[in-house]
């Protein structure tokens, strides 16, 4: 039976040490000299290009327009075109808006896409009430501006505006995500001529 011979290794454990101790003093030998404090480029000649003068007004609304977090609310066929914007084609996660909120109290855009019944409305109402302030809501496709096919309809919602406030709305059935990514910037516009630090929203 033949005996199994212990594995020779490159470099005896000894011989290890003593590398990582010359690289460990070395190192310890070459950073004794404290490094600069960062804030050492403030000078007086550096500071006024990197100052930058604005309103709190200005500050907010642009943290809200990127930041904006739809609530899910698909209803109808509109739906498919509203995933497809945030699909990677169409890419809505540019704007910040990429989470598609499961609870209203952490949203702030409603985007109803679809038909609405009357059996719905109170629900969409109280999801609506749900949303902190300031919130806005975009009507998606015809249903949604009018009712669509179904306005004659005794069970259809003929517009979403009979039920909630409406900020934007999108014509199609169903419109392309392209139209809704332009809602969306008209709904950043919106955003850029509010006043946070008054309470007064202009025109």
């Amino acid at each position: 039976m033949a005996i199994e011979q212990p594995f020779n290794y490159a470099y005896s454990d000894l011989e290890l040490d003593a590398r990582e101790g010359e690289w460990v003093e070395s190192f310890f030998r070459d950073n004794q000299t404290p490094i600069a404090d960062p804030a050492a480029w403030l000078s007086e000649d550096a500071l006024p290009p990197n100052v930058l003068l604005t309103s709190v007004d200005k500050v907010v609304n642009w943290s809200r327009r990127y930041s904006m977090w739809p609530v899910t609310f698909g209803l109808a066929c509109c739906a498919i075109e509203m995933m497809t914007m945030a699909a990677s084609r169409f890419d809505l996660a540019r704007f910040g808006m990429e989470i598609f909120r499961a609870s209203p109290r952490q949203a702030d855009l409603m985007i109803i896409a679809g038909t609405l019944t009357w059996k719905m409305a109170p629900w969409l109402r109280r999801i609506y009430d749900q949303m902190p302030d300031p919130k806005w809501v975009l009507a998606m496709g015809s249903c949604g501006v009018t009712g669509g096919l179904f306005k004659d309809s005794y069970s259809v919602v003929p517009g979403f505006n009979k039920v909630v406030p409406v900020d934007v709305y999108v014509q199609g059935c169903p419109p392309r995500p392209e139209a809704l990514l332009q809602a969306i910037l008209d709904i950043h516009a919106k955003v850029d001529k509010m006043s946070p630090t008054r309470k007064a929203v202009q025109p």
